[in-house]
């Protein structure tokens, strides 16, 4: 409706064809209306996919900044105004992965990897380095605004979660989770979760004693359900029990089922 808007207007044919051009309208019409638009990173050297997703994102509301190269990409990541990023693995000057692993030591802003359908390798160390979520390539631009919606809808949980007093700190054993300061130390020192792991400590140690089934544990922690080929939730898992150390003995898996945090006996 607001791009049939735009077009509509008195812009000339060049500029109504401009991605640009529909940007800064688009902002300017919801910002009359009191809507704030997020602010989305788009870093990948496809041009030609870079103009669709964003005039796609346009469309649904949201402001895009296109980046075509990975050292550019990254400094314009770490500039921190972005809700989120859209991040392709192939990039020239420095790959993804890179650009990933240098973000997360200073920002856990929500990052989407795009990956090369069938790459399991990539989308494993693109989890395991901090990103939120993947889609493998090609996909559907409504498909990649369901999964930036999921990330949303994550955030804003844990947001309202946070506003509740009680929520606090949670103590078990050794670990011990601070669910305002977004922190988990094991004996004291931080276990360097990322933010999608923190998220599945935290709910299970809520729960424990009592077994998180695995749709609920993923709407709640990535915002989504899975569906049977999606292996982010197992690949988070993983990498939450490594670092725990004792990951197996704390968290046991309940087949077919779900997840357990064990009490231990007092």
């Amino acid at each position: 409706m607001v791009l049939t808007e735009c077009r509509q207007r008195s812009l000339s044919q060049s500029e109504a064809l401009s991605t640009q051009a529909i940007k800064q309208f688009v902002s300017a019409y919801l910002s009359d209306k009191g809507w704030n638009m997020k602010q989305i990173l788009i870093i990948d050297d496809d041009n030609e996919l870079c103009e669709l997703l964003a005039e796609y994102l346009i469309s649904e509301k949201f402001e895009p900044t296109c980046v075509n190269n990975g050292r550019k990409g990254l400094e314009t990541a770490l500039s921190g105004k972005f809700d989120l990023i859209i991040l392709d693995i192939m990039l020239p000057e420095m790959n993804g992965l890179d650009v990933l692993k240098n973000l997360r030591a200073e920002a856990n802003t929500p990052v989407i990897m795009l990956t090369a359908r069938g790459d399991e390798v990539d989308r494993i160390l693109g989890l395991e380095l901090g990103a939120d979520d993947y889609l493998p390539k090609p996909f559907s631009p409504r498909e990649l605004i369901a999964r930036m919606r999921a990330v949303f809808r994550r955030l804003a949980i844990v947001t309202e979660e946070n506003g509740d007093k009680a929520v606090g700190r949670i103590e078990i054993a050794d670990i011990c989770v601070d669910s305002a300061g977004r922190t988990a130390e094991k004996n004291g020192i931080s276990l360097g979760l990322t933010e999608v792991e923190f998220a599945i400590l935290e709910q299970l140690m809520r729960s424990a004693g009592n077994v998180v089934e695995r749709q609920i544990l993923a709407e709640k922690v990535l915002g989504r359900r899975l569906t049977y080929d999606d292996r982010s939730l197992d690949v988070h898992m993983s990498n939450l029990r490594k670092k725990i150390g004792n990951g197996n003995e704390c968290i046991r898996t309940i087949r077919g089922t779900g997840y357990l945090y064990v009490r231990p006996d007092k």
